[in-house]
C-alpha cells in the first residue's frame, strides 16, 4: 500500500496508534525520571485536514471526527483527545488540524523529556524540522527509520518508547520490522517498542506474528482493530499495534476503551477489536 501520510491523517489507524502512544507516554510520566520518545518514521508534525491530500480522501471523517463526536468518549482517550482539541481550539467549530505522532508526543512531554524524530522523505523532513526548529527537547534527523532504530537505542535516559510506523510502500516491510526490532531489542531490551501495521491480507499478518513470536522477544502485546470483515484483501480492513514491554497499566486501559473504539470506528459489519499476548513473560 502507498501510505504517504498526508492522505490518511486522522483516519482510524491514527486513532488507534495515537491513543496507545498517548497512554504509554502518560504511564512513563508517573515516574519523575526523564524518558525519550524515538519516532523512526515521523512524517510531519502537523497535518492540515483542509489541504488537498486529506480533503481528497476524507478519511479523518471516519476516524478522529467520529471519536471527537462521541458524547462520552472513554476516559482512557482523554490525553490523546486533549492534544487534538487544543490544536483546534482557535477554529470556529471545524476540525482543521491533526497532530502527527511527533507533535502528539511533544505535546505530552515534560521538561527534561526528549523526542527524536527521523524522516527519510526530504519534503516531509523539511516540514518536520521547521515545525520543531528552536525546540531543544526535539531532535529531527533526515534518516531511514530502520537506521534510526539502530542508532538511537539505548538513549541516555535508559527509559524510552520507540514508535515504528513505516509507510508500507515497499515489499518486505514486515521482514524489515522483525529484523530491526530484534537488533534494537538486543541493544535495549527494557525499552517499550510500539509498531503500527495495516491489515489487508490475513496470511501476511499471521506470518508477521509468527516471526515475532519466534524471534525470542518476550512480553509482546497484540492490539488489532477491524473496521469491517476482512473479506477483500485488496482493501485496508483494519490495523494492528504490537507493543513490546507494555506498561503494566496498558492492558487494562485498552480492555476498557477498545470495544468503544471498535463500535465508533466500524465501517461495515464484522468490525471488532482484539487484545491478546503474542508472547508472555
Amino acid at each position: 500500500m502507498n501510505y504517504r501520510h498526508s492522505f490518511h491523517a486522522g483516519n482510524f489507524g491514527d486513532v488507534v496508534k495515537h491513543a496507545v502512544l498517548a497512554l504509554i507516554i502518560e504511564h512513563l510520566k508517573l515516574k519523575p525520571t526523564p524518558f525519550a520518545v524515538i519516532d523512526t518514521h515521523a512524517g510531519v508534525g502537523t497535518y492540515d485536514l483542509a489541504a488537498s491530500e486529506a480533503a481528497r480522501t476524507g478519511e479523518y471523517r471516519e476516524g478522529i471526527a467520529r471519536v471527537l463526536a462521541m458524547p462520552a468518549p472513554p476516559a482512557e482517550l482523554a490525553p490523546y483527545l486533549a492534544v487534538v482539541r487544543a490544536m483546534n481550539e482557535a477554529e470556529t467549530g471545524a476540525l482543521r488540524w491533526y497532530p502527527g505522532s511527533p507533535r502528539l508526543a511533544r505535546a505530552l512531554l515534560r521538561r527534561g523529556d526528549r523526542l527524536f524524530a527521523t524522516e527519510l522523505h526530504p519534503e516531509d523532513h523539511a516540514a518536520l524540522a521547521a515545525e520543531f526548529r528552536g525546540d531543544r527537547r526535539v531532535k529531527t534527523v533526515l534518516l531511514d527509520g530502520y537506521q534510526a532504530l539502530a542508532a538511537f537505542v539505548p538513549p541516555r535516559e535508559r527509559r524510552a518508547v520507540v514508535l515504528v510506523d513505516p509507510p508500507f510502500e515497499q515489499p518486505g516491510e514486515f521482514e524489515r520490522i522483525v529484523e530491526g526490532l530484534g537488533a534494537a531489542h538486543r541493544r535495549f531490551a527494557t525499552g517499550i517498542y510500539l509498531v503500527w501495521y495495516p491489515i489487508k491480507a490475513r496470511a501476511t499478518i499471521e506470518a508477521f506474528h509468527r516471526a515475532l513470536a519466534e524471534s525470542g522477544i518476550r512480553r509482546i502485546l497484540l492490539v488489532e482493530l477491524l473496521i469491517r470483515k476482512p473479506a477483500d484483501e485488496a482493501r485496508l480492513n483494519g490495523c494492528g499495534v504490537i507493543i513490546i514491554n507494555p506498561p503494566h497499566t496498558l492492558e487494562a486501559a485498552l480492555q476498557r476503551c477498545l470495544p468503544a473504539l471498535a463500535r465508533v470506528l466500524a465501517q461495515s459489519r464484522g468490525a471488532a477489536a482484539r487484545l491478546e499476548w503474542l508472547t508472555p513473560e
